[in-house]
């Protein structure tokens, strides 16, 4: 049972870790873009990453 605890446990503090590195990259790859398109798209990216995936109604990409 504590195996399992502790499997849990880094499993959930992984995700943490991506989920934080998922954040830096996009907020700085919208900073850094420029082309106007690229940028909303660079944007969607990151409020997916803030919101989650499902967090822009009808979209089509994920």
């Amino acid at each position: 049972m504590s195996r399992a605890l502790v499997a849990l446990a880094e499993r959930g503090v992984r995700a943490e870790v991506e989920a934080k590195e998922q954040l830096k990259s996009s907020y700085n790859r919208f900073l850094a873009e420029n082309d106007p398109a690229r940028k909303n798209e660079a944007g969607k990216d990151l409020i997916r990453a803030i919101f989650g995936k499902d967090s822009i109604a009808e979209d089509s990409i994920r």
